[in-house]
């Protein structure tokens, strides 16, 4: 399961890079942002899962 839940954090990751990136190509700030708070709650949902926390 913990496997799994990781494999997501990774996914989120990759999509908020994808979003960022994309955002910087449209002139989108708002989609810049939401692929950085993506990419910061990703990070930490995957810190979460791999030190134990509940």
């Amino acid at each position: 399961m913990r496997y799994v839940l990781t494999v997501v954090a990774v996914l989120g990751v990759a999509l908020g890079v994808a979003g960022i990136v994309h955002g910087e190509a449209d002139d989108s700030p708002g989609l810049q942002l939401l692929g950085v708070v993506l990419v910061i709650g990703a990070v930490a949902f995957g810190i979460r899962n791999v030190r134990g926390g509940s």
